[in-house]
């Protein structure tokens, strides 16, 4: 455990959603003298009104406080599945992660993506097993569900004590000391009852045997049945963590601070500081550096970049490359407080830095992205947005443009064929907050809705067509003469456009014109969408040399396709997409029933690299038919399973089905 000098730790909150992470971060508060009437109602973070109106935590929220001496940074992390990214890119530059879960085996499957991201980014985390004042406790049956989950060594660090079948204290497995809970103040020392002594021994040698596993000298010590000192199993349980080997677990009730005060312990004992953050992200021994884990854009303070302090001093006014530090922050609750200076371990917000990003790396040489960042989330669900009042389009790509730089697991796009502006993320909660936060952040009311597929269509047969624009006004007049032949295309071919013409019937300068009418028809077809993979031949015409003019044979372009079109057999194309879905393996079969009924076709499935237990699922799907499939997809999966699409074909849609997109289509129209 690298200790540089400055022990300022920044530890994370992470879990599923009402695991009690805000519960829990209020009793540390508490316990640290830093919040007063505790169990008063919920009296820290999640003050947003986007998070009131839904009753959950939606945003991070950070507590700065002091434990017997040290500063720390402790990060309550919202636990919705579709709010993960927030989580993601603030573990990049955390100490430890404290994971809070139910006693509830049937719940510890959803853990396994946060699991796994910790597990692979090589992030220390404990676990902290909360409510247990409510649990009917099996422990075994827990840690084995934990062990199904992870690849690391799950430690048990306490056995509970029991009395009338509640758990009224715990024993330490590592200090050999037994703890019984008292009502509003410390719990009491006790000896570890006789009941008890036996289940104590056993635990406290399976702890130690994991141990071993990455300890040789232990292990000899285990196996000349001596029993080790406690420093030294306390310097392998900090070794382990810090290498990411283990996962301790601890038990409490953040509700009744039961518990809080070991697990503080032994974060302070037994967590790294920021030199192994450093090293996590590759980060270079020479010069200051820093590392932004969150944006943020204020209504009155501009736009904040939120980071850790990785190496040496930074002061206001600093500059990383071209951008200057203009304004410094440390973070509270609500509270924001000016500072001048930071050194590596401090946590603050750099003040209008316009050009950084999430995930940067910050150098007087300039910025870089961290190698060893994952990307963001890739988008699972969308909305297409509409202003509810066409004078704010631009305020609202503005908007959104800051949206997505707070949450890069946002993007947002207009698709041209449909016309609509499109927001994509991580399911419609995430979608939802976003628009609200138009309003509440920005004044901006916006209309939702689905988005609509991007149908194509095609024809089926040729067609030969000779149309004459022939118009009279006054003046010069309008001529243009052109046949044309048209005939379907191989599919994923496009559009191609060629000229027969012989003898100069229509002079060359104008020839470009016909394609330019021809393209403009087909962005809508007979059946009212863009038509693809169909080719069109200019192969003779006629022009006046006076009333001949580019528009005359773009207008003769165009009508001739309109005239000939309707005849040529047209047929709808939908978008198909190569779909990658990731689930525990249990789920597999319950995946390929979610395929075959959204007229998806199974291309097979393999073990999912680097995940032990998973599957990943490959198919072909409608576009149509995975707009909303992600909720059908957590909801089987116990939040757990996801999915990755890209275009890959368009396909014919016939019967009953295109009927209806037919008929959706003449009625919007």
């Amino acid at each position: 455990m690298a200790d540089t000098g400055n022990r300022h730790r920044v530890i994370a909150l992470v879990g599923p959603q009402s695991s009690g992470k805000t519960c829990l971060i209020e009793s540390i508060l508490s316990l640290t003298g830093k919040l007063s009437g505790k169990g008063q109602g919920r009296q820290f973070g999640d003050t947003s009104p986007e998070a009131k109106a839904r009753e959950m935590g939606i945003d991070l929220n950070f507590a700065a406080t002091e434990f017997m001496g040290d500063p720390y940074t402790f990060i309550d992390c919202p636990g919705a599945i579709e709010l993960l990214q927030d989580t993601l890119s603030i573990l990049n530059i955390v100490d430890a992660a404290v994971v809070v879960t139910e006693p509830d085996v049937d719940r510890i499957l959803g853990l396994s993506p946060l699991l796994k991201h910790l597990e692979k980014q090589k992030i220390p985390h404990y676990l902290f097993i909360n409510k247990i004042d409510r649990a009917n406790l099996s422990l075994d049956a827990l840690v084995t569900a934990l062990n199904d989950v992870t690849g690391e060594s799950v430690v048990l660090r306490q056995i509970p004590i029991y009395e009338n079948d509640a758990i009224t204290g715990y024993v330490d497995l590592a200090s050999g000391r037994a703890h019984v809970y008292k009502p509003g103040a410390p719990s009491e020392i006790i000896d570890i009852p006789g009941s008890i002594q036996d289940t104590f021994q056993e635990a406290r040698f399976n702890m130690l045997e994991t141990l071993a596993d990455y300890d040789e000298h232990l292990m000899e010590e285990l196996l000349e049945d001596i029993d080790p000192p406690k420093d030294e199993v306390f310097k392998d349980l900090s070794e382990e963590l810090e290498r990411d080997e283990i996962i301790p677990v601890f038990l409490g009730s953040a509700l009744n601070n039961n518990g809080v005060h070991r697990l503080l312990k032994a974060i302070r004992h037994e967590a790294p500081f920021v030199a192994d953050v450093s090293q996590r992200l590759g980060v270079a021994d020479r010069g200051p550096a820093a590392f932004v884990a969150k944006t943020l854009h204020t209504s009155h303070a501009g736009k904040l970049s939120l980071a850790r302090i990785l190496r040496g001093k930074v002061q206001d006014g600093d500059t990383f490359g071209d951008a200057r530090v203009s304004g410094m922050v440390t973070l509270h609750g609500d509270t924001v407080t000016k500072t001048k200076n930071a050194e590596a371990g401090d946590f603050v917000g750099l003040g209008r830095m316009e050009t950084i990003r999430t995930g940067d790396l910050l150098t007087p040489a300039g910025t870089a992205r961290a190698e060893t960042v994952p990307a963001p989330l890739k988008p699972v669900f969308g909305l297409a947005l509409q202003a509810a009042n066409r004078n704010d389009e631009v305020k609202m790509a503005d908007s959104l443009a800051k949206l997505c730089d707070e949450d890069p697991s946002l993007i947002y796009d207009h698709v041209q064929d449909t016309g609509e502006t499109v927001l994509r993320g991580q399911g419609e909660i995430h979608l939802k907050i976003a628009a609200d936060r138009l309003m509440s952040k920005y004044g901006l009311k916006v209309e939702t809705h689905t988005p609509q597929v991007p149908y194509k269509e095609t024809i089926r047969t040729s067609a030969k067509q000779h149309y004459r624009y022939k118009k009279q006004s006054g003046g010069h007049g309008q001529y243009g003469d052109v046949i044309i032949e048209i005939a379907p295309l191989t599919p994923g071919t496009g559009f191609a456009f060629e000229e027969r013409i012989h003898g100069g019937a229509i002079p060359r300068q104008y020839i470009p014109s016909v394609e330019h009418g021809v393209k403009e028809y087909l962005t809508k077809g007979p059946l009212g969408f863009p038509v693809v993979d169909v080719g069109v031949t200019l192969v003779d015409g006629g022009y006046h040399t006076v009333d001949s003019s580019d528009m005359a044979f773009k207008t003769a372009g165009r009508l001739a396709m309109n005239e000939a079109m309707p005849g040529c057999k047209p047929v709808l194309l939908e978008p198909i997409m190569h779909v990658k879905i990731q689930v525990p393996s249990d789920f597999t079969p319950k995946i390929n029933a979610l395929i075959s009924g959204r007229r998806g076709q199974i291309l097979g499935f393999d073990a999912l690299d680097g995940w032990d237990g998973w599957d990943q699922v490959e198919a072909h799907m409608p576009q149509a038919e995975i707009q909303d499939m992600i909720i059908e997809l957590r909801s089987m999966t116990l939040g757990a399973g996801t999915f990755t699409s890209e275009f890959d074909h368009l396909s014919q849609l016939t019967g009953r089905l295109a009927d209806q997109v037919l008929g959706q289509a003449a009625a919007a129209e």
